[in-house]
């Protein structure tokens, strides 16, 4: 099984380079990956202080993991950080973040490349975020007892993991030192299939949108836009999902899009759905106040964005699924999502709560933001409900560190 799980990791970087010769995302993980072990060895030099590893496969990864980074630099100022990212889009926005001290992207996994990094590296102790169970660095960080912990992971029977066929995968989670679960039903999960060494902490991005909260940054191009009315913001959006805001244009609410991905088709896609007057944020001159939809052209802004809305919409749910709606949810605002959210147990407790709608079609839409404009005492007992979730479900990190100080 090791060797067909290694050729199926080399097919797929095989697959990345062959794309990379007409998809930016994939020729940047390509290329960031050139001369890597150099670049590691030339910029860790000498360095002989003591470090700890902590991977995000992405930015959400990043952002999710980034209270546990920050408790940790606090509670163990002797450690060094060194932060690995697998996806470009978390090691282009996020390599200068001064959390850690060294970024880099993560080999893609085998033999000598985990060997290889381990002995670059050399950490004490090693986090993955949520995602990525990597055979052979977990096998590698294990064999030379050096601890390795995953927090903020959820698990569902249907995993791989837990299938007859899956006994290579949910060796993975045997090796690990210790795993930190989101909830009770992964716990007991992982228990029925004799994985013990685990703790139920909660998601740590409650703990990171709480904080964005109290910090959030001002907008003044934002406030100048929506002053004159309520604001429907929708992020994270896909084309699809342009498609369906399109319908409400009409409508007595201002909209703020921030899609998933800022290209300049995907620009133009979006200006060319509204009849109403669009501006880009990039582009915006005082004299612009009369414009109906303002398009967010940057990234970074999302997490303060939400703060203007008074309802929001999270795009995904017509794709692959939904984008983080704890963001908008830390401000109270009522969530309009698509129907694919299953797999995210914050969109299923928000929905139970009734402080997030699914809608399926432009009526359902329509419908929904109507009676959220008409009914502003059902609107205001929604924004103290989500609220109230936030606070509740944060201090995970509380949990995490609690556990690392007693077995450190």
């Amino acid at each position: 099984m090791v060797v067909i799980y290694f050729l199926v990791i080399k097919a797929y970087g095989l697959a990345i380079w062959v794309a990379s010769f007409f998809n930016k995302k994939a020729a940047a993980w390509v290329s960031g990956r050139k001369n890597l072990f150099s670049y590691i060895k030339q910029t860790l030099g000498n360095n002989k202080a003591p470090r700890l590893w902590f991977h995000c496969a992405s930015l959400g990864e990043f952002e999710q993991g980034k209270p546990v980074i920050e408790a940790i630099r606090k509670a163990y100022p002797q450690y060094q950080i060194v932060l690995t990212f697998f996806s470009p889009s978390g090691y282009t926005l996020k390599h200068h973040d001064p959390v850690a001290d060294f970024v880099f992207y993560l080999p893609l996994d085998g033999p000598q490349n985990a060997s290889t990094f381990i002995d670059l590296v050399k950490p004490h102790a090693a986090f993955f975020v949520k995602y990525e169970f990597w055979h052979f660095y977990i096998s590698n960080l294990r064999n030379r007892k050096i601890n390795c912990y995953y927090f903020s992971c959820v698990f569902r029977p249907t995993q791989t993991f837990f299938q007859f066929y899956g006994r290579f995968h949910k060796n993975m989670l045997q090796r690990i030192t210790h795993i930190f679960v989101q909830n009770q039903a992964s716990l007991a999960l992982l228990y029925k299939h004799s994985i013990p060494h685990v703790t139920v902490s909660g998601d740590t991005r409650f703990d990171r949108v709480y904080a964005n909260s109290l910090q959030r940054k001002s907008l003044p191009i934002v406030e100048s836009f929506s002053a004159s009315q309520q604001v429907f913001i929708a992020g994270s959006t896909w084309p699809v999902d342009v498609k369906l805001l399109a319908a409400i244009q009409n409508m007595p609410v201002k909209l703020i899009i921030a899609p998933h991905e800022i290209t300049e088709a995907h620009l133009l896609q979006i200006e060319n759905a509204f009849t109403k007057k669009v501006v880009r944020y990039s582009k915006w001159q005082n004299t612009d106040t009369d414009a109906q939809v303002l398009i967010i052209d940057n990234m970074g802004m999302l997490s303060s964005l939400y703060a203007y809305g008074y309802v929001a919409y999270i795009g995904g749910g017509f794709g692959a699924g939904i984008h983080n709606t704890l963001e908008a949810a830390v401000y109270g605002c009522p969530i309009i999502i698509g129907p694919k959210y299953q797999k995210f147990v914050e969109a299923k407790e928000l929905v139970q709560n009734k402080g997030a709608f699914v809608v399926t079609n432009e009526t359902d839409l329509k419908n929904i933001l109507q009676q959220l404009i008409a009914n502003t005492i059902l609107h205001q007992s929604i924004v103290q409900k989500n609220k109230n979730y936030i606070v509740q479900k944060k201090g995970a990190t509380e949990i995490i560190m609690h556990y690392l100080q007693m077995n450190w």
